[in-house]
């Protein structure tokens, strides 16, 4: 399909782009934290046109971004961040000032079954993106940013101590991690080879509403509501460090105006949970909000075989954050998880819109009973 017929099919606004004093592209919009971010920031910053660009893959969803689709500084459109003409197209068209990248295939499990497309979406993706905004500012990288978004992941494993900081080497242990911290060397390698005006951070596990139910935390609360198993990988002890999405949202905003050019910044919630506490609290909560007697989630807890290469723990080390941009958590993990809980008991219709029989087959394979 040519540019012009893209541009007809998924342009779907009049967007007079000189009411605007700045233009930012972010990627991966309409997924679980790109949508939050989206509508943390284009209510926020309404002289700012966003154009959300996501290829629409299982994890983007539209219906997450009702509340924001009519608003006069957003606007999306469907595409692949590896296809460089389209890429090259946008630059051309909207000649953004800034990128905020988001796209990325995130989920370990997949990238065990199917490592090439975590190489191609989170390695050639982001040297597209990063090919695209080269070309679009030339040498004139005046008042231009880059923002790679990545994850903790790319740090490895941590023992029962210590915390990963900024400077903690690279040892990714998955396909996934090791695609992402390989962007992250990307994204950097352009910023010292040529001089490209980028910011990274590394973020721990996000929470909240509208995540795809791969994920632990709403595939449990969905599980539990629904009195399935509640498959936990080998014994349970494995540990993350939480943050509620909408703090990451924040945050991103934060580092994107007023983090340093060329800085990593790392983004955690002081919150270690084991996976095993963290799943006999939400039974305990969503036992009091199904009035349901105090224990019966609890029975659902099914032990699975441990995934591969499953990393024992990971914590962030976010004083940089709070230090240099004065950013912290708003709220506590037991706050944002019952705001979290009552949304997705609020939202079943969204959960089983999204829930199909393919995803089914996937849980069903992936989780697999001892």
């Amino acid at each position: 399909m040519s540019t012009s017929k893209l541009y007809i099919s998924y342009i779907r606004k009049n967007i007079i782009m000189s009411n605007f004093k700045k233009k930012i592209l972010i990627t991966g919009g309409a997924g679980f934290i790109g949508s939050h971010l989206l509508r943390w920031m284009v209510g926020q910053h309404t002289d700012t046109l966003f154009v959300n660009f996501d290829q629409l893959t299982y994890a983007g969803n539209l219906a997450n971004l009702t509340d924001i689709e009519n608003s006069s500084n957003y606007h999306f459109i469907k595409g692949d961040i590896c296809n460089p003409h389209l890429v090259n197209w946008l630059f051309d068209k909207y000649r953004f000032d800034g990128v905020i990248h988001l796209a990325a295939e995130s989920h370990v499990d997949r990238s065990i079954t199917n490592p090439m497309s975590f190489i191609q979406t989170n390695i050639v993706g982001t040297v597209t993106l990063l090919n695209a905004a080269k070309h679009a500012w030339k040498d004139d990288f005046a008042g231009k940013i880059f923002y790679h978004v990545s994850t903790d992941e790319v740090y490895g494993s941590l023992g029962a101590e210590g915390f990963f900081t900024e400077e903690t080497s690279y040892d990714p242990r998955s396909p996934y991690s090791a695609s992402k911290a390989s962007s992250d060397h990307l994204v950097r390698a352009y910023h010292h080879t040529y001089g490209l005006p980028i910011k990274i951070s590394n973020c721990s596990n996000n929470y909240g509403s509208y995540q795809f139910p791969e994920k632990l935390i709403p595939l449990f609360i969905n599980n539990i509501r629904n009195n399935k198993p509640l498959p936990v990988y080998g014994d349970g002890t494995n540990v993350r460090d939480w943050l509620w999405v909408v703090d990451h949202a924040k945050a991103i905003d934060k580092i994107y105006r007023e983090g340093a050019i060329g800085e990593t910044y790392n983004i955690g919630g002081w919150n270690e949970w084991t996976n095993i506490d963290l799943i006999h609290l939400m039974c305990q909560q969503m036992d009091k909000k199904l009035k349901r007697q105090k224990g019966t989630s609890a029975k659902l807890i099914t032990y699975v075989t441990d995934r591969a290469g499953h990393d024992h723990r990971y914590a962030i080390d976010a004083n940089k954050l709070n230090n240099d941009l004065n950013w912290k958590p708003s709220i506590t993990f037991e706050e944002g998880l019952d705001k979290t809980i009552d949304w997705y008991l609020a939202n079943e219709k969204w959960m089983n819109q999204i829930t199909s029989g393919d995803y089914q087959k996937y849980y069903d394979k992936q989780y697999e009973q001892r």
